[in-house]
Order: C-alpha cells, then sequence, then structure tokens
C-alpha cells in the first residue's frame, strides 16, 4: 500500500472533520485525571474527595452505556455528538469557573463531573458507530489506524499540558483549557451532519435493548472475546496499574516505571502507523495473538524485573494491544450492521471493562495472601492462557476481512464527500 493509499479517509470531507473533533475530545478526555485531581486536592486536599468525584465520573459512564447505544442507533449520531460535546464543554467550563472565582464546593463538582460521565456514556457508541458513516468501508482500517494514533498521541500529549498548566496558571485553568477542547470538538462535530438511521416504526428503550442483546449474542466471536476481556481487563487493572507500581517501587524504582509506561506508549503509537499500511486479513486472530503478548510483560514483572526487558517487551505489548483495538473496530464495523452497531459496541464496553474495579480492588489481599510476586506470575499465566483460548474457537480464528470493491464514482474520486 502506498503512502498516499494510507491516508485515503482524508480524502473524505466527513472524515476530516470527525477526525479533527475526535482529536480534540480525546485530548480533552486525557487532560481531565490530572487537571482534575490536583482541582480538587487544590480545593479541599482530601485524597478520599479526589475518589468521590472521580467516581462520581466514572459510574454514569458504566451504568448509563448501555442507554447511550440506544439513543445513537435513534438518531443522527453527528447530532447526538454536538449536543454530548458542548455539554461536556458546558460542565467542564461551569467547574472552571466555579475554581476560578473561589466558589466551588465539593458537592458541585461532583455533580458536574457525574453530569460529564452522563455525556461520555451517551456519546461513546455514537462515536463508534458513526465511523463507517464517515469513512468509506475499503478504508475503514485507514480509518481506525489514524483514529488510534490520535487516541495515543493524546494520552502521552493531555497529561503532560494539563500539568504544565496547573503548575502555571492554577488547575481551574487547566480544567478551562479542557472546556475548550470539548468546543472545538462540538464545532467539528457540527460539520458532519449525519442522517438519522431509517426505522420501520417506534419502538420502545427495552426493546431496542432486547435487539442489542440479540445482536451482541448471535454473533460468537464477539461475546467470546467481549467475556474474556472480562478476564483481561481484570488481571490487567489489578496486575500491571495496581500492583505494578509496588513492585516497580521496590526494584526498577519509580522513574524506570515510568519507562517503561512510556515504552507501552511508544508501541501502540508505532504499531498505529503501522496498521496504516499493512492490511489485516484475519483482524480478530491478529488482534487476540496481539494482546496476549501482554502476558510477557506481566510474567517479567512478577519473576525478576529488568529495565531493559521490561521496556523492549512492554514496547512489544502496546504494539499487540493495537493490533487488537484496531483489529476489534474493522471487524465490528464491517460485519455489524449499521442500526445497530452503537448498541452492540456498548454491550462490548460494558461487558469489558463491567470486571475492571474487581481486579483492582482484589489485587491487594491477594497479594497479600499468596504474595505479590506469585501472584503476578499466576495472573499472568492465565491472562495468556485466557487469550490463546480465544483462538479455539472457529468464529474468533477465521473471522475475515469484507473484500469491498472501491467506489469509483466520479462523485467520490473528486473527493466531493460533504
Amino acid at each position: 500500500m502506498t503512502y498516499r493509499e494510507s491516508l485515503a479517509p482524508l480524502r473524505s470531507a466527513r472524515f476530516r472533520w470527525f477526525f479533527a473533533g475526535r482529536t480534540a475530545s480525546l485530548l480533552g478526555n486525557a487532560m481531565v485525571p490530572v487537571a482534575l485531581a490536583f482541582a480538587v486536592l487544590d480545593l479541599t486536599g482530601e485524597v478520599s474527595d479526589l475518589g468521590l468525584v472521580l467516581a462520581a465520573r466514572s459510574i454514569p459512564m458504566v451504568a448509563l452505556i448501555l442507554l447511550g447505544g440506544v439513543v445513537a442507533d435513534r438518531m443522527s449520531r453527528s447530532q447526538l455528538m454536538l449536543l454530548s460535546h458542548t455539554g461536556a464543554a458546558l460542565t467542564q467550563g461551569a467547574v472552571a469557573v466555579l475554581l476560578l472565582s473561589g466558589n466551588a464546593e465539593l458537592w458541585m463538582l461532583v455533580a458536574l463531573e457525574f453530569a460529564n460521565g452522563t455525556l461520555f456514556a451517551i456519546t461513546f457508541p455514537a462515536l463508534q458507530g458513526a465511523i463507517p458513516q464517515v469513512a468509506e468501508r475499503q478504508h475503514l482500517q485507514q480509518a481506525n489506524a489514524m483514529l488510534a494514533f490520535s487516541r495515543n498521541t493524546a494520552m502521552i500529549v493531555g497529561p503532560s499540558i494539563a500539568g504544565l498548566l496547573v503548575v502555571t496558571v492554577g488547575s481551574g485553568w487547566a480544567i478551562a483549557y479542557d472546556s475548550m477542547s470539548f468546543a472545538v470538538a462540538a464545532y467539528c462535530m457540527s460539520r458532519l451532519r449525519l442522517p438519522a438511521l431509517e426505522r420501520a416504526e417506534p419502538t420502545s428503550v427495552l426493546h431496542d435493548l432486547r435487539v442489542g442483546w440479540s445482536e451482541f449474542t448471535s454473533r460468537t466471536w464477539v461475546w467470546v472475546v467481549v467475556a474474556a476481556f472480562a478476564v483481561l481487563n481484570m488481571i490487567h487493572a489489578g496486575v500491571w496499574f495496581t500492583l505494578g507500581p509496588s513492585i516497580a517501587k521496590d526494584t526498577i524504582g519509580e522513574g524506570q516505571w515510568g519507562l517503561v509506561l512510556s515504552a507501552e506508549a511508544v508501541g501502540l503509537i508505532v504499531m498505529s502507523l503501522v496498521l496504516l499500511r499493512v492490511s489485516l486479513r484475519y483482524p480478530v486472530r491478529a488482534g487476540m495473538i496481539g494482546m496476549t503478548s501482554f502476558g510477557l510483560p506481566m510474567a517479567m514483572l512478577g519473576m525478576e524485573p529488568h529495565v531493559v526487558a521490561l521496556v523492549v517487551s512492554a514496547a512489544l505489548a502496546g504494539a499487540g494491544m493495537e493490533v487488537f483495538g484496531i483489529g476489534w473496530q474493522i471487524a465490528l464495523q464491517e460485519h455489524v450492521p449499521g442500526e445497530v452497531l452503537s448498541r452492540v459496541a456498548s454491550y462490548d464496553a460494558l461487558g469489558s471493562f463491567v470486571a475492571v474495579p474487581i481486579g483492582q480492588i482484589l489485587a491487594g489481599p491477594l497479594a497479600a495472601v499468596w504474595g505479590t510476586r506469585d501472584v503476578v506470575v499466576a495472573a499472568a499465566a492465565l491472562y495468556i492462557v485466557v487469550g490463546f483460548a480465544t483462538l479455539l474457537s472457529r468464529s474468533v480464528r477465521d473471522l475475515e476481512r469484507v473484500v469491498v470493491e472501491p467506489d469509483v464514482s466520479p462523485r467520490r474520486a473528486a473527493g466531493a464527500t460533504s
């Protein structure tokens, strides 16, 4: 694939606006944890208060994700994204005004962040369902790779910008900048004007949830992978993010642990660039093999951590994770009908992340009973077994890309998509 072909999605005006808006909102989302954390700590100085505010944002993100899928399949996804990003700009803007004016109280931040989490829950399924509407089907891999590159870059740049603003002008202005990024995203989404999906007749929310569940469970490769990810994400959250820093502090040091995490991010970015030009014939198979590679740095962490080995394995694991991320999105977008894609994506998100808090809660007690190193090694082995077990399903193993002939009509060739 040539360099020009790898950037083909950018020939569509719709995709350009979506990409710009998504980049702006990803940057805002990446800034929130840092800016909000220091804002709460500046306000009350209590870590427990910070946990309360963060929980107020994360609870509706999980609890309302299925409702978001229903809404996204009912109305114009561009209109929904415009409303939700506008709402996010207003809620974060209100937090900034309260902080900068000195009138902020904890309950106000809790309420505003709950509203922000609700908006995210409604937005996420719409974002997933909109990609096939803004990119040509034969360019879906390139479109997802570009969006992945944007996401990974934002994950690195966003916290740095937020930290710099907190140090130089204060947490209130950092939140204000965050609000502005959502406002930019809202403007970009207003330029999309995606049509609402056609519906034969009005239906209830419960009916739409049942249809979404039926579509989700009718595809073996979908529910098998999501069930596996309930375990994989639980292990990842409990081992890598909960026990990992503790082991690093006693062995390689906090600074070197930061280097390991940076190497993982580099692997993500590099693979997103590679997949602009290298096609995945079996996206889910390749993705699960890539995802399972994360068991290697976990095992190294539990046995005898060495900085160089951890850095290399973390970079490779990050690259493998990105193969899954892009491959999974392609598979959903090509094999799930557009009119139910947001609902299937919402069930996917709920099933994949619902067990994350369990891993975070259980990691400490298990380590106290059986020893941190032994728990990490056992968890790494389980991670690898669960990952490869998905490949026992022929549905997962043999799912191929959908071959689509390029649209060479004069309107498409001229790049006139609006």
